[in-house]
Order: C-alpha cells, then structure tokens, then sequence
C-alpha cells in the first residue's frame, strides 16, 4: 500500500513538472513585463532627471488625460486601424475568391500573394521607400510617364500624400492575412451547398450573401480582431518611413508612447501610456467578441 501510495503521488507531480518550464517563461516574457509596465507607471522614472525618481500616484494619469498629443495621437491610430482592417479585409476577401477559384497555375499564384506577409517589415519598408523616393521613385516614373502627373510627388513629406501613402504600403503587406484566413474558411465550405443554390437557381451574388458569408463568419471576425489589435501596436512600417512626422501627424499611440519611455527616457509616463493603450484594447476586445458573438454557442 505504501508504494502505491507513493507511486500515485508521483504521478499526480508529472503533470506540474512538465508544464513548469512553459509557466515558468510566461512569467518570464509576459507576466512580469505586464506588471512592471503597471508599477512604473505609478512611479516618476525618467532616466534624464534620475534624482527626481519617486513615487507618483495617478499623477502620470492626471498629466496624461490632460496631454493634447495623447489625444491627437488615439485618433490617428483609430483612424489607422479602421483604414487598415476595412482596407485588408475587403482586398484579402477579393484575393481569396479569386485564389479559390480553379485555374491553370493556381498554385503558383496562391504562392506569390503570400509573399507580402512573408517578408519582414523592415524589408518591406525599404521596399516602398525607395518606390516613393521623389527623386528616383519608381511611382513617380510610372505616373510621370503616363502622364497621370507632369511633377514628381513627394509621398513621404507631403502633408496631403504621407499618410495615404503609409496606409498603402502597410495594406500590401497586411492583405495576405486575410486572404489566408478568408481562404482557408471557403475551402471548408461544402461544395453541395453550392450545387442546391444552383438548383434554386440562385446566382453569384446571393450565393456569397446567403451562403459564403455566413459560413466565413467567424473566420473574419477572429481575423479584424487578430489584425485590429496587431495594427493598433502596429511601429515599425510607419515608424521607419516617416518617424512619426512630419509635424507628428502620423504619431500613433504606440509611437507617442515608444518616443516617451524608449527615446526621451521618460519610463514612468511612456508605461502609463502603455498601460491606457492596454486598457483600450482590452475593452475593445472584450465589447466586439460580446456584440459579434464570437466563441459563443449556436443555439439554434
């Protein structure tokens, strides 16, 4: 009896023991990063002015609910998230029914508009700053060529085109998300469904409002929530091509918030930034899965 007793306590340790390493890196690289963010913001830590370290309160709070550029710059990421998510789902579901359709070389094609997503950002941004260089773009060249313009444009510093033409760029490369996911959604939709719909003699649009769509529900809502929340962090695309400017009219939340802690040292207000970006995504997440009904149970 004795053995068995501790054989069977043994066997009630494995389980602990294995995921040990896993709890033990998510306290590591999420648990304690969170928790820092939230203790410093509630501290006076700025690295330019050391011997003023202390404790602050809700002061950071106070002086941020009262700072212009934090509002300035919540808008400007709204509007980029909502350009970005409408923009990426309508190209990526427009992508997607073609590359489900059968064609000769199908495959090739499915491959090569995947490509977007597979290079990196950094790579990306390269890419199109080069194309909207005014000097020796290749947009420029083209549009001057056909003569869509008769001047070169400059994309990244005028204040009617540097905001469009970011929004560009980032949609080429974000398009290819949804066309996976939107892909992969009317791939699992049964064939026999389309066959009565046929029968019925519904055509092309009914078909795609009455039977593709609500098949691909819960495919673009896990999708605008994935991407909303990845775009709304989104730094490097529009931080690389215009730094935030010019006159800080592309400065995102995330941006404001990266200058504040990283850039001017000011750790204690740049992480009660962090802690607000935080907050709204999480009551976003937690209003659009309530309004879509997202994971909920079908009833019917």
């Amino acid at each position: 009896m004795k053995l068995k007793s501790d054989g069977s306590s043994g066997h009630q340790k494995l389980p602990y023991l294995l995921m040990a390493p896993t709890l033990i890196l998510i306290i590591s690289f999420l648990v304690f990063p969170i928790g820092r963010v939230f203790y410093l913001s509630f501290q006076n830590y700025d690295l330019t002015q050391a011997w003023k370290d202390s404790y602050a309160g809700v002061q950071n709070f106070v002086k941020l609910f009262h700072d212009p550029k934090f509002y300035s710059s919540l808008v400007i990421t709204g509007k980029w998230v909502l350009i970005q998510v409408l923009g990426q789902l309508i190209l990526g579901m427009i992508v997607a029914l073609i590359l489900n359709q059968k064609f000769k070389g199908r495959g090739a094609a499915r491959a090569v508009s995947l490509v977007p997503w597979a290079v990196s950002g950094v790579l990306v941004t390269m890419l199109w700053t080069l194309m909207y260089d005014q000097s020796n773009g290749l947009i420029n060249d083209i549009l001057m060529k056909t003569g869509i313009t008769s001047k070169k444009i400059a994309w990244l510093a005028d204040s009617r085109t540097f905001f469009p033409a970011v929004n560009v760029a980032e949609l080429w490369r974000g398009v290819p998300f949804f066309a996976i996911n939107i892909l992969a959604g009317l791939q699992s939709i049964p064939e026999d469904v389309y066959e009565s719909s046929a029968i019925d003699g519904c055509g092309p649009i009914k078909n795609f409002v009455y039977i593709t769509l609500p098949f691909l529900k819960e495919s673009i809502i896990f999708a605008t929530l994935l991407r909303g929340i990845w775009e709304f962090n989104s730094i490097d695309m529009i931080f690389t091509m215009t730094n935030g400017g010019p006159m800080d009219k592309t400065t995102t939340l995330p941006i404001y918030m990266m200058k504040t802690a990283i850039i001017k040292g000011n750790y204690g207000y740049g992480s009660a930034i962090g802690v607000i970006a935080f907050l709204i995504l999480l009551v976003f997440a937690l209003i659009y899965m309530k309004l879509t009904g997202f994971g909920g149970e079908n009833h019917e």
